[in-house]
């Protein structure tokens, strides 16, 4: 995902966090009605209704009710529940990331859902992983994504491009002159950066006996951190990356550079494949590359679900739209209005969709990944660390002692924020 989306999950202060807990309504039985004649509000991600339009029309017609499908970003969703759903305005069934799972049940923003396990199993174990807060279910996936790589095809075939990240520094090394480019990603942002830096051992947060995350196990400063983190640096160096692909417009000038046919490769993701196809580049779409240790090039699985709002006056039936929403069927219908890839399992060899390069890249890319830590502790990662990449990306402070600041800020965060850390 855009990484103008991952800090949407930002948490309000606990006080107003215990008072949406508080104001969230429960569905009594004397509250129970019957469903017809009822409305349904669903909030979409933008541009992606039409995915679910059949699937819509058909649940209104099998229950003799009406559902308003609403579009917005779908990682502000949230933000916009906090006031929407105590004002009554706001909707039964919502979309958003998974990394915003943990703050939004912290804050009583969205109901657990009473799902059967097979409908549980349809979905990848990443996917329903990313949904799952002490073993309880709060969502249903409904699109995965990875950062892949693109390569324009007028600048390097599929049969020349590097294998390894060090390759394409070196090839990045005979080809990049400061106004065109081999390799560029983002590595100033975590996002993009753990690839590079969790294929030599860093990690966002340790696991404790369960499996679940360990915020008192901070990996953003360990020595595989760092040694990835002294690689990320060569590139900013040496001059193989822009100056401008640093900061807030670093992924407008990125992707500027590869449409304008300036930058052979980058990172980025299945949302661009729009964006690149209307801007005429022939490009082609691969899985990450290995890493000199042999390890590929890791990436954050990103997850969109639906979600189940506590305020929902509705949560049954609401609860019924969203496991029909996600279903196997109206997934693939959806996948093939909106191109984004499903969460369900079957679907991950299903002939129609491995058609798209894009999917089995990032299929592909998936075996590689780990999944985008959901608990709201994850709130306190991003800024240092982005921070501490920048300083490293220009120069001003070496890797470790740059880490090592991030990971002490961040564990202040979480200690002042977060009770129980």
């Amino acid at each position: 995902m855009k990484m103008v989306k991952k800090y949407a999950g930002v948490m309000l202060c606990a006080a107003v966090s215990l008072s949406l807990a508080a104001c969230g309504p429960q569905e009594s039985s004397s509250e129970k009605t019957s469903s017809k004649g009822s409305e349904l509000v669903v909030w979409e991600d933008k541009e992606k209704s039409i995915g679910i339009k059949d699937a819509v029309a058909e649940f209104e017609k099998e229950h003799d009710i009406k559902v308003k499908v609403v579009e917005k970003p779908y990682a502000q969703q949230i933000e916009d529940l906090r006031m929407d759903g105590p004002a009554g305005t706001g909707p039964d069934v919502l979309t958003m990331p998974g990394d915003q799972i943990g703050t939004a049940v912290t804050e009583g923003l969205i109901k657990e859902l009473n799902v059967e396990k097979d409908v549980q199993s349809l979905y990848t174990d990443a996917s329903i992983q990313s949904q799952m807060v002490d073993q309880k279910l709060y969502g249903l996936p409904k699109a995965v994504e990875t950062t892949v790589l693109f390569y324009n095809k007028d600048l390097i075939s599929e049969d020349e491009l590097p294998q390894t990240l060090e390759e394409w520094y070196d090839y990045s090394k005979k080809t990049a002159d400061g106004s065109k480019f081999g390799f560029l990603a983002l590595f100033d942002q975590i996002y993009y950066a753990q690839s590079v830096m969790g294929g030599y051992g860093g990690y966002i947060f340790g696991k404790d006996k369960d499996g679940n995350d360990d915020p008192s196990d901070l990996g953003i400063n360990n020595e595989g951190a760092v040694k990835g983190a002294e690689l990320i640096q060569k590139f900013y160096q040496d001059g193989l990356f822009p100056a401008g692909i640093v900061g807030e417009q670093g992924i407008n000038v990125l992707e500027s550079l590869f449409t304008e046919g300036k930058a052979a490769a980058i990172i980025s993701g299945p949302w661009n494949v729009e964006a690149f196809s209307k801007a005429g580049i022939d490009y082609g779409i691969t899985k990450l590359p290995k890493l000199e240790n042999g390890k590929n090039m890791s990436s954050f699985i990103g997850v969109k679900s639906y979600n189940v709002s506590a305020f929902s006056k509705h949560a049954e039936l609401a609860q019924e739209l969203a496991v029909f929403l996600a279903n196997e069927k109206n997934s693939k219908k959806r996948y093939e209005q909106t191109k984004e890839v499903p969460a369900v399992q079957s679907l991950a060899s299903d002939t129609d969709i491995m058609k798209s390069e894009a999917a089995r890249a990032v299929t592909e890319q998936s075996r590689f990944s780990e999944q985008t830590p959901n608990i709201p502790e994850m709130n306190e990662i991003w800024t240092p660390a982005d921070s501490a990449l920048q300083t490293i990306a220009t120069g001003k402070a070496d890797p470790k002692r740059a880490l090592d600041q991030a990971a002490k800020t961040a564990k202040g965060q979480m200690k002042a924020k977060h009770s129980g850390t």
